[in-house]
């Protein structure tokens, strides 16, 4: 009875010891970087809305909701038909999504860790025996072998440093799902962007070449008058050189417009030879008057790229805990059945069969400083993460800030703009008035309608800056991806 109490005693303490063994996983806990208590991204607080600007202001919204298809704001069907068309067939999105299977794949592979590792072996041969090997003095022999045989095995993740390396891949998983999302992010606007770019080199062309036509009658009526003597050949020198420059802005336009063409075919996939450009009118772009501004706390848990070095720094973390659990011992249970012969039929034999059973450890005592140096390497790529991660996160605070500030500016600009338009047309409209009553000549009237085209021009700019500055406040607060994910645990790419 004694030698039984004693036998249940220590199977309970060898028990005990190996719950706390297999409990013990060295390295550091991840936790996730805490979020900013900032309550604002720029030095001073943040207006309502910015400036009336071509009778439209744009009104900032904090802890607001931006959708994930976010680029259909703008009002336009053919600017989603382009951004899905993007990202049905762009190459580099398709880059982004087969590495995020690849890790998704190497991280179910790794998983296979945690189960027993079953391998049958058979081998069939045919085999001469020396016996002086064996220092025996008898002739040797020729003989055939046939051995079939199972192995299983265990590996008891004592100090968990199994456990860190599926975590690292499960990290690694996040990490590329991030990116793609990026990517998604950087294609949408890239595109969105050049339409509005390319949309906005047309028109500049169109007001340029009415400028260049008015220009050339300013010229026609110069010429006249210095035949007729009533004006000095200076003029016509004067207007010559005016048109020679407007010209020269028509060819870098031009080349604008087919560089932005090309650019587009290539986010759609396809070659610039194949691409079917749509015809798309700056003035058909909506203006999108609410804008959602994340609290910088929201930030770090939406923006791709703050949650990809997040990612990053969870690896980093986990590979400390690989590292670590390599400067400890390693165990086993293994086991192995099987049966040997000369031949298949007689491998039911008895004689030929062996088997193994038992527990393995490897520890190792001398490495010249690998595993030592090797725990620390992975410390300072720990550290390294950490440093990225914050920089990422100020990058994406400054980026943030400048958008807002942005389009401050911009309706500031665009207002100047309209008033400059205003004027001019108010000018022709004069100018033409007097001309009809006979008060002054032509050559007015075509000056100040001259005033009205540069004033559109400069409209033109600032209507597409205003435009591509909202679509850049949009890519700095994440694209909305989130809301596309509702079902999605937070903080965990789809």
């Amino acid at each position: 009875m004694r030698k039984l109490r004693s036998s249940a005693l220590r199977a309970g303490g060898l028990s005990l010891l190996a719950a706390f063994l297999a409990a013990c996983t060295v390295g550091p806990d991840f936790e996730r970087p805490a979020a900013p208590v900032a309550s604002r991204y720029t030095r001073d607080p943040l207006p309502a809305s910015t400036a009336q600007a071509d009778g439209r202001a744009q009104s900032f919204g904090n802890r607001g909701e931006l959708q994930a298809d976010w680029w259909r704001l703008f009002g336009s069907e053919q600017v989603d038909l382009v951004v899905q068309q993007a990202i049905a067939n762009s190459p580099s999105l398709q880059e982004a999504e087969a590495t995020l299977r690849q890790s998704q794949d190497s991280l179910r592979a790794g998983y296979g860790v945690f189960y027993p590792q079953v391998v049958a072996d058979a081998a069939a041969t045919r085999q001469r025996s020396a016996a002086r090997e064996d220092g025996l003095q008898a002739p040797s022999s020729i003989f055939n072998l046939v051995t079939v045989s199972g192995t299983v095995s265990y590996a008891l993740d004592v100090f968990g440093g199994q456990r860190r390396a599926v975590e690292g891949l499960r990290a690694q998983a996040d990490a590329q799902g991030y990116a793609a999302k990026a990517a998604l992010l950087a294609l949408s606007a890239n595109v969105v962007n050049t339409v509005i770019a390319r949309s906005a080199y047309e028109a500049e062309v169109r007001a340029t070449e009415q400028l260049v036509v008015l220009q050339r009658q300013q010229l026609q009526l110069a010429e006249v008058q210095v035949r007729s003597g009533t004006a000095s050949f200076a003029a016509v020198l004067a207007l010559r050189g005016e048109i020679a420059a407007e010209q020269a802005l028509l060819a870098p336009l031009r080349q604008k417009i087919s560089e932005a063409g090309d650019l587009l075919a290539t986010l759609e996939g396809a070659p610039p030879s194949d691409a079917i450009l749509p015809e798309i009118e700056l003035g058909g772009l909506a203006l999108p008057a609410d804008l959602p501004v994340s609290l910088p706390s929201d930030l770090v848990r939406q923006r791709p790229d703050i949650l990809l070095a997040e990612a990053q720094l969870h690896a980093a973390s986990a590979g400390i805990g690989v590292a670590t659990a390599a400067m400890f011992p390693s165990f086993n249970l293994g086991a192995t059945y099987g049966a040997s012969g000369t031949q298949f039929s007689n491998l039911s034999a008895a004689s030929g069969r062996f088997w193994s059973i038992g527990p393995s450890a490897t520890i190792p005592l001398f490495q010249g400083g690998t595993l030592w140096y090797g725990r620390k390497a992975a410390i300072d790529a720990f550290q390294f993460s950490q440093a990225n991660y914050r920089q990422v996160v100020l990058s994406a605070f400054a980026q943030v800030a400048d958008t807002l500030k942005g389009l401050e500016h911009d309706a500031d600009a665009l207002q100047a703009q309209v008033e400059g338009l205003r004027a001019a047309n108010d000018l022709l409209g004069l100018v033409q008035a007097n001309y009809r009553a006979g008060l002054i000549g032509y050559a007015d009237v075509l000056s100040a309608d001259v005033q009205v085209q540069e004033s559109t021009v400069g409209y033109l700019q600032a209507v597409a800056q205003r435009h591509q500055d909202t679509v850049a406040l949009f890519v700095a607060v994440g694209g909305g991806w989130w809301t596309a994910s509702r079902g999605a645990v937070e903080g965990s790419p789809p």
